[in-house]
């Protein structure tokens, strides 16, 4: 009886050390499953896969800008500020990755795009043949809009015929595309150079001049300390409209299709025009289809 209990006392022991065994084996396994075994050679299982945004140093958007042209871009206080500045915060936030802005004079904006100095240039640049073959484009991201502002009180027909007349007299600033542009729009009229923007609406202002040639936003930063004075002409279209964009090196096509992306959804969202009012205080003008 005794040796009957001892063997399967024994007995016992013995399947609860393999019992034991077992369940140390199965929670090993376990562990392993979940964390991941020290011989997988494929890296953290809850790493994100990187992405590729087309930026020569992971995680940083560097961009080529000339800060003196306000309120598109400038210095406020030293610290890079404007509609620019403004549309490249977001593109950054929505690329996941941090904004440094490199501020040198325009000259020097489209050499050190070619020699890998930054990843973007934002300063407007409009696309032409000879940029184009250097550099690629975005699609556009800031309207450039050419009213003719007339004074406050003017009350005749809103024509081009009206005011192309030689009685007339048309202000613009010296050696601008503003006075060019005067000068095709309104061939029979008086085009008057002005070293002075300021000047330009002034003319306007006291009577001297019929109207003024320049870009809309100007007149609005011109409109937020003299209320009342002028206004734009209530023409069927402005007298130009093009468009600028941002400029990537050659060949980036991944850059660049983030770009054309970001600024699609900025365009259909409303982004463009919150950012354009705020910075610009104009409401923006027509921006080209396509997205």
């Amino acid at each position: 009886m005794s040796i009957d209990l001892f063997t399967r006392s024994r007995a016992r022991r013995s399947l609860v050390t393999r019992s034991l065994v077992t369940g140390v084996t199965v929670v090993a396994a376990l562990l392993m499953t979940a964390c991941g075994s020290s011989d997988d050679s494929s890296g953290d299982a809850g790493s994100a896969p990187k992405v590729d945004n087309g930026l020569m140093t992971e995680g940083t958007l560097v961009v080529g800008m000339n800060l003196q042209f306000k309120p598109e871009m400038y210095l406020d206080n030293g610290q890079p500020a404007g509609y620019d500045v403004d549309l490249l915060n977001a593109l950054a936030t929505s690329l996941g990755v941090k904004l440094d802005i490199k501020n040198l004079d325009f000259n020097g904006l489209i050499p050190g795009l070619q020699s890998k100095q930054f990843d973007l240039v934002s300063v407007g640049l409009t696309p032409n043949p000879e940029r184009e073959k250097v550099i690629d484009f975005s699609r556009s991201y800031v309207p450039y809009s050419s009213i003719l502002a007339v004074n406050s009180s003017y009350t005749g027909p809103e024509t081009i015929d009206a005011f192309n007349t030689p009685a007339t007299t048309i202000t613009a600033l010296q050696g601008s595309s503003g006075e060019t542009l005067a000068k095709t729009s309104f061939p029979k009229a008086k085009v008057q150079g002005l070293a002075d923007q300021n000047a330009t609406l002034l003319q306007v202002r006291t009577g001297r001049a019929q109207g003024a040639v320049l870009e809309d936003y100007i007149l609005a930063q011109y409109l937020k300390t003299n209320a009342g004075t002028l206004r734009e002409a209530k023409l069927a279209a402005p007298l130009s409209l093009s468009y600028g964009s941002w400029g990537v090196q050659k060949g980036n096509t991944t850059l660049k299709t983030k770009l054309d992306a970001f600024l699609c959804k900025a365009q259909s969202d409303g982004t463009l025009a919150t950012l354009y009012q705020k910075d610009f205080g104009a409401t923006l003008p027509a921006m080209p289809a396509g997205c």
